[in-house]
């Protein structure tokens, strides 16, 4: 049976003459990303064998990259991320709102990924928690988790914000819970009208202290007067912001999140086949929700498509802010649940040392399992060292 085609699979095809005919303009975090990919449960990583302790049976388990762009190696990562989550969840509706930026911002962005994904994080932010404590809205301090993605189905630039937030927050005074109206947050023209203003006050204040860098058809927007001439048509035009339904409960929002978090730009499964010149892949169009369109591309252009969305290098796609930001959730949460009348969170500590262990104990999946017999356990007979030859895979009758 043929394996299913995998983006490793086409970087290890396509991969070494794309970095050759654009060695001067992939940058050394895009390098990294592709070589990690590549490298990926293969002999270069290194890894060991596994036996099954009743029948015998051999398989060789190579080390994964662990990088944040590979589709393989985030199903751990994100099973230990949502299992911390887990305890910051209130009996409360859940609203999702997404803020986008128009595309002459996505223009700069990609120029200046750092300063402007920073810039997005920030203003959606502030907007979030100045609407929310105005008394005409909510009157509250609020908490919520931001997710940065920077990628449309068909692998455009396209860079936006998902939030995701309890639907209240605390009193000024701390003393009462807040509730939002039933199946309203806040309204979004109010909020696309302020994220618009901070944003290019802030985009402003970068050009004017030197933090933005423009190349190629951008060049000339170093002249001030030109980067005011390219920001009036975004001044005048209405930003989006869109809030999406109330989730239905806590489990709603942790599906959810599961499948946000540590989502790369294209997963595995939306390959479909590759060629020496071409790869295609499935999308979502969603101007025509339920039906899943194919599209082809030039391999090159396929490359160049995916590593667009390569972030730079300890940048942080997933954000807490306000009640839940990492200095105050654990006394904010507190506060809150005594307020909503309901018990405290439960503390799970995972003491499994093994990465197997922790993955069945997060996923309810096991690793272990004898993929042959079903009832043996796979048990490490060797270990083998970085960059050794590959080995061919043992037969199923070998041992």
């Amino acid at each position: 049976m043929k394996a299913p085609l995998e983006l490793a699979d086409v970087l290890r095809r396509h991969g070494p003459a794309y970095r050759h005919l654009h060695a001067d303009s992939l940058d050394r975090e895009q390098r990294r990303v592709m070589r990690a990919i590549e490298q990926c449960r293969t002999a270069a990583l290194g890894g060991h064998v596994e036996q099954c302790d009743a029948c015998g049976h051999q398989r060789i388990a190579y080390n994964s990259c662990g990088n944040r762009h590979c589709p393989k190696c985030q199903s751990l990562a994100r099973a230990q991320w949502l299992e911390h989550r887990q305890a910051d969840l209130l009996p409360v509706p859940y609203f999702h709102v997404v803020f986008t930026v128009p595309q002459e911002i996505a223009a700069i962005a990609f120029q200046n990924k750092r300063v402007v994904y920073d810039i997005l994080f920030q203003a959606t932010a502030e907007t979030l928690q100045t609407i929310a404590a105005d008394r005409r809205h909510l009157g509250a301090t609020i908490g919520f988790i931001a997710l940065l993605h920077t990628w449309g189905q068909n692998l455009v630039h396209h860079p936006h914000v998902h939030c995701v937030i309890p639907g209240g927050g605390l009193a000024a005074d701390g003393t009462r819970w807040v509730a939002c109206r039933p199946g309203f947050f806040l309204p979004v023209r109010v909020l696309s009208r302020l994220f618009r203003r901070l944003f290019l006050e802030r985009l402003q204040h970068a050009f004017d202290i030197g933090a933005l860098r423009f190349f190629a058809s951008l060049v000339h927007l170093s002249e001030p007067c030109e980067f005011a001439r390219y920001l009036s048509g975004p001044r005048q035009t209405e930003w989006v912001v869109y809030a999406k339904e109330p989730f239905g409960g806590p489990q709603q929002v942790l599906d959810y999140l599961g499948r946000y978090t540590h989502r790369v730009a294209i997963s595995n499964n939306r390959l479909i086949s590759q060629s020496d010149r071409h790869v295609t892949f499935r999308w979502k169009d969603y101007r025509q929700p339920g039906h899943p369109r194919v599209m082809r591309l030039d391999a090159h252009e396929f490359l160049r498509r995916f590593l667009l969305h390569v972030l730079p290098h300890g940048l942080q796609r997933i954000r807490h802010y306000g009640l839940l930001s990492n200095r105050l959730r654990e006394a904010s949460l507190a506060a809150c649940r005594r307020l909503l009348g309901a018990p405290p969170a439960e503390t799970r500590v995972t003491s499994a040392p093994d990465y197997r262990d922790h993955f069945a104990q997060l996923t309810g999946r096991s690793l272990r399992d004898c993929p042959v017999c079903k009832h043996g356990h796979m048990v490490c007979v060797e270990y083998l060292l970085p960059g050794a030859p590959a080995r061919a895979p043992p037969s199923r009758n070998e041992a």
